[in-house]
């Protein structure tokens, strides 16, 4: 593992904190653990935070998606969460992991947003979502990759949410349980139910296919640039008097 760089740090006036870019490091940010990152991120340096951003971007999107159907209300939920999570990073308690917390952020914000949503129109479809999830699948996967997440889409939140997260995303059931404030015999027995509810083929199908509620480069740029743009406004990014 790369030793973390060592950086210097500068007094600065939580009142008049504004984002800033990081000087050259002979460690890239992306190489760099949660922890330090996150103490960077709370420098407001910038490249620290699009390095968080970069790193949980897909795991978010596929939580908020298997919440909202539409790909872009998705994508705004994502945003919401982290605008919610640099807003005041010493909520995050470092015993649990960042991706954890960043996750139950995420399915909060898309359980706000699905609660003061206006019934879906005939253009937001599961059909039309597949193609916005995956722009970059080549044409002949589009139909295939439309009819795969349709049957997720079909699946009960509660046992829908544990599914994306154990089988599209592929981790454990711990952090499943970590990431959703479940117990991890709730997870068991939910993700039991949603295999129950699909063929085994179906599944290997799923696992098969990378694309599954992914998130396109350029959604992923979007995010970023989004969230950036947002920091510095107002209270962003201020450190907050109160104890982790």
């Amino acid at each position: 593992m790369l030793e973390p760089a060592t950086e210097s740090r500068s007094s600065t006036d939580p009142g008049s904190l504004h984002i800033r870019r990081a000087g050259a490091s002979a460690t890239e940010p992306e190489t760099l653990p949660d922890l330090l990152l996150i103490e960077r991120s709370r420098g407001a340096d910038t490249r620290a935070i699009e390095a968080l951003i970069r790193r949980y971007g897909r795991r978010l999107f596929r939580v908020a998606r298997s919440v909202l159907p539409e790909a872009e209300r998705a994508e705004s939920a994502v945003c919401e969460a982290y605008l919610a999570a640099f807003a005041d990073l010493n909520r995050y308690e470092p015993a649990g992991k960042f991706a954890a917390w960043l996750t139950r952020l995420t399915l909060a914000q898309a359980r706000a947003a699905r609660a003061h949503a206006r019934p879906p129109s005939a253009a937001a479809s599961p059909a039309a979502v597949a193609h916005s999830s995956a722009p970059e699948a080549a044409p002949d996967e589009l139909q295939p990759l439309a009819e795969l997440e349709r049957s997720i889409d079909g699946l009960p939140e509660v046992f829908r949410v544990v599914f994306v997260l154990r089988v599209i995303e592929g981790i454990s059931g711990i952090e499943t349980a970590a990431s959703l404030a479940l117990n991890p015999t709730t997870v068991r027995t939910r993700l039991y139910r949603a295999l129950r509810r699909l063929s085994p083929q179906l599944v290997e199908r799923m696992r098969a296919m990378p694309a599954l509620l992914t998130l396109p480069p350029e959604r992923t740029e979007r995010i970023v640039g989004r969230v950036l743009a947002a920091l510095p406004q107002g209270s962003m990014l201020s450190i907050s008097a109160s104890p982790p």
